[in-house]
């Protein structure tokens, strides 16, 4: 077997192993469950998602969550776009240390960033609640927003900025008209990398969180009595609305180009 068959076999082979689980998460919230467990099959129904919100605790937790990502996502996309601009485009002092500080906080394992930020909020005499989890939530996507709008950064050409200010544009005009259609690609996609992460993350929140409860901790909370077949189905429209944007944006990228 040739090495392009060969990596092209692995390849498949990835992508069957990481999708089986979303495969089972799908399969499984059409199982018509007779007991507290949902661990084997038992029968085809829609009926989950037609109780889709029954559970009030479970449906608290998701709403939260979505909040919370979108506030963060919001916040972190601004930040993350004028971080990502400043060290793609200018050269100042203590530019290395700023690169180094934002890659530091892509690698730093989770249980350290959460124990870390529960100390400062400790030290703050900040109560933790939702709040404090935006706040954890925008500090570790940060870096991958600033990282993604960079690597867009460092691809645009100056010529174009240079040549709507000599016709005349002001530089908040030759921003909003030249600048941030160029780098929307890479705003786009830091912003939905931010709110996959907002919503996903378990680690960083179960430290900030106080009696805050989102939808990873209620899940956490609920393998003792037994997830919920609602927990499935809310998986797999999430999973789908992210397959339809992601699609959407690949689509659109193209017709751009």
């Amino acid at each position: 077997m040739s090495s392009g068959r060969l990596l092209k076999a692995y390849t498949w082979l990835v992508i069957i192993w990481l999708s089986s689980p979303i495969a089972v998460m799908i399969l499984f919230g059409f199982n018509d469950k007779k007991s507290k467990s949902n661990t084997s099959w038992q029968g085809f129904t829609l009926k989950w998602y037609h109780q889709l919100f029954e559970i009030d605790g479970l449906t608290s937790a998701l709403v939260t969550s979505l909040l919370i990502a979108v506030v963060s996502t919001a916040v972190t996309v601004v930040l993350g776009t004028l971080l990502g601009l400043a060290l793609g485009r200018h050269r100042f002092r203590g530019q290395g240390v700023t690169n180094f500080l934002v890659f530091a906080a892509i690698s730093t394992p989770e249980l350290v960033m959460g124990a870390s930020l529960l100390s400062l909020f400790v030290s703050a005499n900040l109560p933790r609640d939702a709040l404090t989890i935006t706040i954890a939530h925008v500090l570790f996507s940060l870096s991958f927003v600033t990282v993604t709008v960079r690597a867009r950064v460092l691809t645009l050409d100056p010529a174009l900025e240079e040549a709507a200010k000599d016709l005349g544009a002001t530089p908040w005009a030759t921003f909003r008209q030249v600048t941030l259609p160029a780098i929307m690609p890479g705003v786009a996609a830091g912003a939905m990398l931010a709110f996959a992460l907002s919503v996903d993350d378990y680690v960083v929140t179960s430290f900030v969180n106080g009696s805050t409860m989102t939808f990873p901790l209620w899940i956490v909370a609920s393998v003792k009595t037994g997830i919920p077949p609602q927990v499935n189905v809310m998986g797999t429209l999430i999973f789908g609305i992210g397959v339809v944007i992601a699609v959407a944006n690949s689509i659109a990228a193209r017709r751009r180009a």
